[in-house]
């Protein structure tokens, strides 16, 4: 047994377990309760499970499901960006992929490879896969704030068309979320 190894992949768990501090505007469904980042994640590899069938081209679900578990990790260092801030960009690329690297750096070489590769891929939203965990990520928080009866949309006067610009990455994955009756939307 490689100890080293072993020691390695402890870490990295004790590591990541910091996700779970990771506070998001958007609150759990029927909740006032803000949803941390790994609830986020979890919730989000479920729904990938059951909605995979509503998928737009055949999918590695695996892969898929590990994108979406790992793909907010990097906000231990690099913190949560609201989809909607106006003053901060929202795809914070260069400190997203140095916290990738030292946070997946903690594991043993080949699954820190692999565990960055799988991320990259997921920020790059081109392959099926990717284009499938992004639409999960975009389509939870359209449940929520519907949920919630508006939600950070109402809260951070956040527009309609706003809405429609930041989720319409949804029907790259799946156009049978995509469209469906937008009664989710019905509230902003």
């Amino acid at each position: 047994m490689d100890f080293e190894q072993l020691q390695k992949q402890i870490d990295f768990i004790h590591e990541i377990d910091k996700v779970k501090y990771i506070q998001r505007k958007t609150r759990l469904f029927n909740s006032d309760r803000a949803e941390n980042d790994a609830e986020h994640s979890w919730h989000l590899a479920l729904m990938a499970l059951i909605l995979s069938g509503h998928r737009n081209e055949d999918i590695d679900l695996l892969k898929v499901i590990k994108m979406l578990l790992i793909h907010d990790l990097v906000e231990i260092d690099a913190g949560d960006i609201f989809l909607y801030e106006t003053t901060t960009s929202h795809t914070n690329t260069v400190a997203e992929l140095a916290a990738a690297k030292r946070i997946f750096g903690i594991l043993p070489e080949n699954q820190a490879q692999e565990l960055i590769q799988i991320w990259e891929e997921f920020e790059a939203g081109e392959s099926a896969e990717s284009k499938f965990a992004r639409a999960m990520d975009r389509f939870e928080p359209l449940l929520q704030n519907r949920s919630n009866k508006g939600g950070t949309w109402k809260e951070f006067n956040v527009p309609y068309h706003k809405v429609i610009e930041k989720k319409s990455i949804i029907k790259a994955g799946s156009n049978v979320l995509w469209n469906t009756p937008k009664s989710y939307l019905t509230i902003v």
